[in-house]
């Protein structure tokens, strides 16, 4: 086919140099000439075109590099007629193998002709693959470059049957163009869009895009149940590709996002790096998260601790990938043991601790308070004296909303682990800083994955009660406000972490029933089961004896908090003793007189509360 275009565009070139009206015996006069060069041009033609490969290109998939291609193959042609040409006018007969005007012309045309095919080709296929009728009416968000891969993606792959409409953005100067031949449309106009095109499926390709924005387009599509999707970030394409198989349905954790946190990495990293970190709980999804925060501030040594082999390992595999040059200690341990963790101290003298080991679920603790005081309280201690006798410079306790006026006995053992390391602020070199904040989008044991496992198994989702709310924030949010706090702390602080909006349960598993393109009351149920012992309608972050004072970051608070005197440590000891005698009726109710607002709710222990 192109041996035949560039016989077409010699013959053109031919017609040009006789202003289309040339007679029969000029004609004859130029075949004469062309007679004896006409199989030397198609030899040319064909060996070059040969050696470049340009037929080797799958033509609907055709790009600039198969341009390049061709161009240099015509050009290596024309370059060898030209030698030829000098070579038979001075050495044979005192012609050129074609007039200079022929040459440059059929150059020109050749390069038109042969591009111009592949590119008609191609068009035709990609209007087929358009014209083919599709219930998937999918919207790109995004016309960006990452959109405009997402499109190209989209229709090449045969495997999928989508109907693109065109591209959503937030540019306001963009809407009403076109972009490929789509039309790109302001996402103020999505709801019109979405009726008048009857989309069905939005594909989010902005890679940074405003979350605010983002969570009205979001919003929007799940109240017109439109499914949502997204393309993922492109350091995670298979081999730098894109493949439609990497469209993912959008996560909650995404609805539910804020604006990225802005940290004060200078004086993060000035704590932090070239020292040697002891995290607890690092096994964790806080505890795993922080390591992973943390090791990007250079440190001289983190050390792993946790009592949770598998997890320890998969996080061990983990940071040897991801961060082949940060040294690590793994260590296997209980914080509840003392002369273990005296050891660990003695041998890798840390200089900071952020402690995130905890037992947190409630309705277990409640089940349990011997358990719980072990490991929330005498754990804690166990760690406050031993920071305080080797000098460690800094101690970040990771504490929960359910410590302020606790209705469990999970959340009275925090407030209790808090009021110790608060009243051992001052017995030493340590500064000890506390950090609260709610639920954790994704955590272990967390309503995320528990909804998400139900939808998997087909329903029901089970709610304890219509009302209940909750304050939540992702991991990486956390872990980096933790790191902000830790360092801005002056020793014995309670910051509290600006959780946004409270968000209702059973929002949440309507959006999560949604955003699987499931539709509530025929695909799947929900089911309400009764608030749980010790459990809470709604979360509080602050006391009502507290106040909160601003500080340098917009989301973290400081908390004026309660002095406790010297006869609470006294009481916290006493506590721990009681462990030994297993009553759990003798352990809440010390519990009570040291956290006096500690008022049970939905528990067998709501008796002790009237004595």
């Amino acid at each position: 086919m192109d041996l035949i275009l560039s016989l077409f565009s010699l013959f053109f070139a031919y017609l040009i140099r006789f202003d289309l009206k040339a007679d029969s015996s000029l004609f004859m006069k130029e075949w004469e000439i062309l007679s004896k060069s006409i199989l030397f041009y198609f030899g040319v033609k064909f060996i070059v075109f040969y050696l470049f490969k340009i037929h080797k290109g799958l033509i609907r998939h055709t790009s600039t590099a198969d341009f390049r291609r061709l161009f240099f193959a015509v050009s290596v042609t024309t370059l060898i007629y030209l030698i030829f040409g000098i070579i038979r006018k001075t050495v044979i007969d005192g012609f050129y193998l074609f007039p200079m005007s022929v040459l440059l012309i059929e150059y020109l045309t050749s390069i038109m002709t042969l591009v111009g095919a592949r590119f008609f080709i191609k068009l035709l296929y990609l209007e087929s693959v358009k014209s083919k009728k599709s219930d998937n009416r999918v919207l790109i968000y995004g016309a960006g470059i990452s959109g405009l891969i997402t499109k190209r993606t989209i229709e090449k792959d045969q495997r999928i049957s989508y109907q693109i409409i065109g591209f959503l953005d937030d540019n306001k100067k963009m809407n009403g163009s076109r972009l490929e031949g789509l039309a790109i449309f302001h996402s103020s106009k999505l709801e019109t869009i979405i009726k008048d095109e009857g989309v069905t499926q939005l594909i989010i390709a902005i890679q940074n895009p405003n979350e605010e924005n983002r969570k009205k387009v979001i919003e929007t599509c799940l109240k017109n149940n439109v499914l949502v999707h997204q393309v993922p970030n492109p350091k995670s394409w298979i081999n730098g590709e894109f493949s439609t198989k990497q469209i993912a349905k959008i996560k909650i954790e995404d609805l539910l996002g804020r604006k990225p946190i802005v940290l004060d990495e200078v004086k993060i990293k000035e704590e932090l790096s070239h020292k040697v970190i002891l995290i607890t709980g690092a096994a964790g999804s806080i505890g795993s998260g922080m390591v992973l925060q943390i090791a990007k501030y250079n440190p001289a040594k983190i050390i792993l601790l946790d009592q949770a082999e598998s997890p320890m390992y998969d996080l061990q595999i983990q940071l040897q990938s991801q961060y082949s040059n940060l040294i690590f200690e793994v260590v296997i341990g209980d914080i509840r043991n003392f002369e273990r963790m005296e050891r660990l101290f003695d041998f890798f003298k840390p200089e900071y601790v952020f402690h995130a080991a905890a037992y947190k679920h409630v309705p277990l603790m409640e089940n349990n308070p011997s358990e719980a005081l072990l490991t929330n309280v005498k754990g804690t201690k166990n760690l406050v004296d031993l920071s305080l006798k080797f000098k460690v410079k800094k101690f970040v306790m990771i504490s929960t909303d359910k410590a302020v006026n606790p209705t469990n006995v999970m959340g009275a053992s925090k407030r209790i682990a808090e009021i110790y390391a608060q009243a051992s602020n001052e017995k030493g070199q340590t500064k000890f800083v506390t950090t609260r904040f709610g639920n954790v989008l994704g955590s272990n044991g967390s309503v995320i994955p528990l909804f998400q496992r139900q939808i998997e198994q087909g329903g029901p989702l089970t709610i304890t009660d219509e009302r209940i709310t909750r304050f939540f924030m992702t991991i990486p949010e956390a872990c980096q406000l933790v790191l902000e706090a830790g360092s801005m702390g002056m020793g014995g602080e309670i910051f509290v972490f600006d959780m946004g909006e409270s968000v209702k349960i059973i929002d949440l598993a309507r959006k999560m029933i949604q955003l699987s393109g499931l539709t509530e009351g025929e695909d799947i149920e929900i089911k309400i089961t009764g608030l749980r012992p010790g459990e809470k309608l709604y979360e509080e972050l602050l006391a009502q004896e507290e106040n909160t004072l601003p500080t340098h970051h917009p989301q973290i608070l400081k908390a004026k908090i309660r002095l406790e005197d010297e006869s609470k440590i006294m009481e916290i000891e006493n506590l721990i003793k009681l462990f030994e005698s297993q009553k759990n009726n003798e352990i809440v109710q010390k519990m009570k007189n040291i956290v006096p607002e500690y008022i049970s709710n939905n528990s067998e222990y709501e008796l002790l509360d009237k004595k």
